[in-house]
């Protein structure tokens, strides 16, 4: 059997490859902060539901969550529960901000499975292919 060679040495901590800091802010969001600002914003979309549907279990609440994530990165650069725990949503360093990025992010976060997949740097499969990462504020 053959051994997988890589190029890319082991980071010292999340972020490092990104060239970010291992601490403070511009710092990689940690899980704590980012199952928070998801309850959060699950709250807030229950809410929204069932004031348009008044019901609590029903699937609106699935376009409700992506278009109140798309609204509020585009607006306020993260959303609302990011926002109130101190993250925010950037790109890349060294890529350009584009209109779409947020787009794609919102609806694979909708779908789930793509955020319960994260790498090294504690990015979810759904940050990769929007070329974003989560961030302290």
């Amino acid at each position: 059997m053959s051994e997988r060679v890589t190029d890319a040495a082991p980071s010292n901590f999340p972020g490092e490859r990104l060239g970010l800091p291992e601490q403070g802010r511009g710092s990689v969001g940690r899980l704590g902060r980012r199952i928070l600002a998801l309850f959060i914003d699950w709250f807030i979309t229950v809410g929204i539901s069932w004031l348009i549907t008044h019901q609590v279990n029903d699937w609106s609440r699935y376009p409700i969550f992506v278009a109140l994530q798309i609204i509020a990165i585009w607006t306020i650069g993260g959303s609302i529960g990011h926002r109130i725990v101190g993250l925010r949503l950037s790109a890349l360093p060294g890529s350009q901000p584009a209109f779409w990025r947020p787009i794609v992010r919102s609806v694979l976060l909708g779908i789930v499975i793509p955020a319960l997949v994260w790498d090294s740097d504690h990015r979810g499969f759904h940050d990769k292919i929007a070329g974003t990462v989560l961030v302290r504020a």
